[in-house]
């Protein structure tokens, strides 16, 4: 998911650099969602992700 947020901020900075400034935004907003969304499951893994073995 991270890949994807880079790849729409990529996309954001090119369109931005020809001009097509609808297009930079639309890009630029859904690289801040998936970078968010990203972050929130990152640590959500870290919290209650696989632990060490459990002793009996």
């Amino acid at each position: 998911m991270l890949r994807w947020a880079i790849m729409f901020f990529v996309i954001a900075l090119i369109a931005a650099l020809f001009g097509f400034g609808g297009i930079a935004g639309e890009s630029a907003w859904m690289g801040k969602v998936l970078l968010v969304v990203f972050l929130v499951l990152a640590v959500f893994s870290m919290l209650f992700g696989r632990r060490g073995p459990v002793a009996v």
